[in-house]
Order: C-alpha cells, then structure tokens, then sequence
C-alpha cells in the first residue's frame, strides 16, 4: 500500500470510528432525556411545568369538564370563535410529531408544523420574548410530561377573508418581533425577571392592552388597558390615579396570588381565571419580581380620572328609608335601594361593608365601582364571580336570571352613587349590549369592503389597459 494510500485509509478509518462514537452518543444522550426517571429530565420537566403554567396555557387549551391541554375551547373574538387546538402529545390529534423547531415556530412566531399560520388569540406575539432554554424545557414537559389525548378539538371557521390564514403572514410582518428578550444592563436582576415575566410568559399586555383596528396590540398604549369580550382589563400602568401608582408592590403580589386586595379589588371574570390557573401558583420571587417591573411601567393617565380607582365612597346606608315601603307593581320601578336591600344587602351589610376579614369585600374603596368605565360592575352583577373550588371562598352570585336590564341599570347607577364614582353610570343600553355578549365588531365588513375596492380598482387597471390597448392597435391599423 503506498504511504498516500494508507494515510487516506486510516483518515477513513478515524473518521468512521468517530462517526459511530458520535452517533452512540447521540443515542445515549436521546435516551436519557427521554426516561423520565433521570434526575435532570425530572428537573426539567418540573421546570416546563412552571413554565407552562406561568403561561397559563391550560386556561385556553382546556375545555370546560375537558381534559387537560386537549382543546377544543371556544375562544369569543371580534371575528368570530376561534376553537383552541390539542396541544398534547398525542401523534393523531396533538403536537407528538412536532419537533423542537416545529414547537418552537408554533409558540414564537404563530407558524405550525404544516406551515399554516396561527392567530394572534394565542399570544404567540407575547411568547416570542421566551428564551431558547425556557423553551427547551417547555418542549420537554409537553411531550414528555403532559398526558396525550387521542381526541381532535373541532377546526376553527371564521367568516372570509380570515379563514385565509395566510393572511396572517402580513399581519406578522406588520406586528410580529421575534427577537427574545434581552435584559436591560440598568436594572436589577429581580426587575428584568419581572419584565421577562409580564412580556412574556404571563402575557400581561394581551388583555391589558388596547388594540388597534387590525387587532394589534397598541405599543404606545402598552398596559393602559383594554377589552377582554365584555370585560375590560384595567390599566396597570404605574399611572397613581388610571393605573397601580397607588398599590404597594405587597398589594399587587398579594393581589396576584389570591386575586384580592383589602380595600382595593377583588379578581373577576378572566382575571378571576388567570389568578386561579397560574398566577397563584408562582413563587413568591416571580410574583415580586413582577410587582417590581409593573410599578416602573411608564404612566398613561385619563384624563377622567381625577383620584386612584380604589379610594371612591364610604360606609353610608339609606335602607331605613325603603324597609316597611311597599314594593311597586311594575318590578322595573323599583328604586336602586330597594334593589340593594332585596340582593346586595345580605352579603354587602347595610353600609357596604362587607366582611371584616375581606371574603365579602366592601363596596365603598372597591376599584369595581371606581372606575368610569362600568363593564366590569355589569359582568359582575350578571355572571357573578366565580373562582375554583380550591381558592379562598369569595363568590358571588350572578343576577342575569333574576334581574331585567332596567333593574341592573338602576342597581348600577345607585351603587357608584352611594359606593363608587360618582361621575359613573350605568345605561340599559350598555346592560343590554353586554348580556348579549358585547359590541359586535365592524373588521369584517371593513375588510370584505377593502377587498372588493381592491379587486374593483385592479378590474379598473385592467379595462384601462385593454382600452389603451385597443386605441393604439386602431391608430396603427
């Protein structure tokens, strides 16, 4: 053998043995991480645990009495409902044949395995600010941690021209930064998790936020507050009057883990949700951490609010007046306390006082009747408040059975004179509006109509150029 042949033979040789140890490696390394009873796939899988459920992913991803990330929720959106997939790692009806990059494009950037795009009901905008190791570690407990359900949530069918999905892909070149978080060299450790948190995982900015008229998040506007269906998220700027400049960052952590905060709010409808799915289930540094970043988020003020949310009202009582009163025939007549002293007073006390330890809050100091915009104070008196069985017992019956519009309109009204803000009301109209499940939104027909003008100035260019076109063929012949 010539001495550049065996140097070629023994290069193949070195190459093909290293080749194999990388390959048995690879195998080794594949099959420990995915035997659950590895201390560092144990740990990791605890860790995408925590992760998932500061992302409170189960809260659209599980149907009511459904099983746990098998899909199937109706999500109420201005375009229609958008029904929330299996995310288990079922291989027929979940995510099992995804890859890391797969998970990874459908979390971040709204994209699925099969190309199609997602839309923004999952806040795949607020998920591209999670790190490559958190997702890791997320990817990690969903196939390996979460139980697989072998059952397909119904397909999503919103009205033209949004069941094109690939009109998605505009509307991320518009409103999409993939870039993931970075942390502010200025700050300190526990506010950059903070902001990481309320960015990112928690999504805080998708309820907490207006939106535009293409359904984008408003960045200027970011945290002033917006609509959730027929709830409003309330601004959590550090704004002292419009927003949390006048809670302690002890008031919002605590506020966070039971949804409660003496003389100030109690946690309703989603909020209610997102409290009792994840945020109560954080750590005690997380949910400071976040306390921390909130009361640095720049202040956005309205002008309509002229004292913080929580600090309207006082203990008073006018029942002496109606007790005795015989009540009027026409039930739509009865006067606000009438009404108070028929549903609110048994729970509420005669003044509005609640109960001392706060699981009846009071009604004077209660950002519910504080704020000008009143949705919240109608949810509440027609849904009630609901919280899981194994949360701290502060429930509230709905009155949407029992009560006509005129009569929560009046109980409304008569609540923020007598508790809340005075300069507040409540409509029949807006009582009527939202136990029909909200304004109905005017997107679609608007893009319906912009697309017929574009199809009709395209039609127009194409009759001018065949007109042009015919001119100069006459002038020639």
């Amino acid at each position: 053998m010539k001495p550049i042949e065996r140097v070629y033979f023994w290069g193949r040789l070195a190459l093909c043995v290293l080749t194999a140890l990388t390959g048995l490696a690879a195998m080794c390394e594949t099959a420990h991480a995915a035997d659950p009873t590895s201390a560092d796939t144990a740990a990791q899988l605890k860790r995408g645990q925590y992760l998932a459920t500061a992302g409170d992913c189960v809260a659209c991803h599980t149907a009511p009495q459904g099983k746990p990330f098998a899909g199937g929720l109706p999500l109420a959106t201005p375009l229609g409902k958008i029904i929330s997939t299996n995310i288990t790692p079922s291989k027929t009806a979940g995510i099992g044949n995804y890859t890391y990059a797969d998970f990874s494009d459908a979390v971040r950037k709204g994209i699925r395995a099969d190309g199609a795009h997602l839309y923004p009901a999952m806040p795949y905008t607020s998920y591209a600010q999670i790190t490559d190791d958190d997702m890791k570690a997320l990817y990690a407990y969903f196939m390996q941690g979460v139980t697989p359900v072998d059952d397909a949530a119904p397909a999503t069918s919103l009205p033209f021209p949004f069941n094109i999905r690939l009109s998605m892909a505009g509307w991320n070149m518009l409103f999409l930064d993939t870039k993931p978080f970075e942390a502010d060299p200025t700050k300190s450790a526990e506010w950059n998790r903070g902001a990481y948190l309320v960015k990112g995982l928690a999504h805080c900015s998708t309820c907490h936020s207006p939106r535009n008229a293409l359904m984008a998040e408003e960045s200027s506007q970011d945290l002033a507050g917006g609509a959730v269906g027929t709830w409003v998220a309330p601004n959590i700027t550090s704004d002292a009057n419009s927003g949390v400049g006048a809670w302690s960052e002890a008031d919002l952590a605590s506020y966070m883990r039971t949804g409660h905060a003496i003389d100030k709010a109690q946690a309703a409808g989603p909020m209610a949700e997102a409290v009792d799915n994840s945020l109560r289930h954080l750590n005690d540094a997380d949910l400071k951490a976040m306390a921390v970043y909130l009361k640095t988020v720049p202040a956005i003020h309205q002008a309509a609010d002229t004292q913080p949310p929580g600090t309207w009202g006082k203990p008073v009582s006018d029942l002496e007046d109606v007790r005795g009163v015989a009540w009027p025939a026409d039930a739509n007549q009865l006067s606000g306390a009438q009404l108070y002293d028929g549903y609110c007073a048994t729970c509420h006390q005669a003044k509005g006082q609640g109960a001392s330890d706060g699981g009846l809050p009071s009604l004077f100091h209660n950002t519910a009747l504080g704020r000008t915009n009143t949705n919240n104070l109608v949810m509440v008196m027609l849904d009630g408040v609901h919280r899981q069985a194994d949360t701290p017992d502060m429930l509230m019956p709905g009155f949407s059975d029992l009560l006509t519009d005129q009569q929560i309109a009046t109980l409304g009204s008569y609540l923020l004179k007598q508790y809340g803000n005075a300069n507040a009301t409540v409509t029949v109209e807006q009582v009527r509006t939202l136990r029909a499940g909200g304004e109905s939104s005017s997107l679609v027909g608007l893009a319906r109509a912009g697309i017929v003008i574009a199809a009709l100035i395209v039609i127009g260019i194409v009759v001018l150029l065949v007109v042009r076109r015919s001119r100069r063929h006459v002038r020639t012949a």
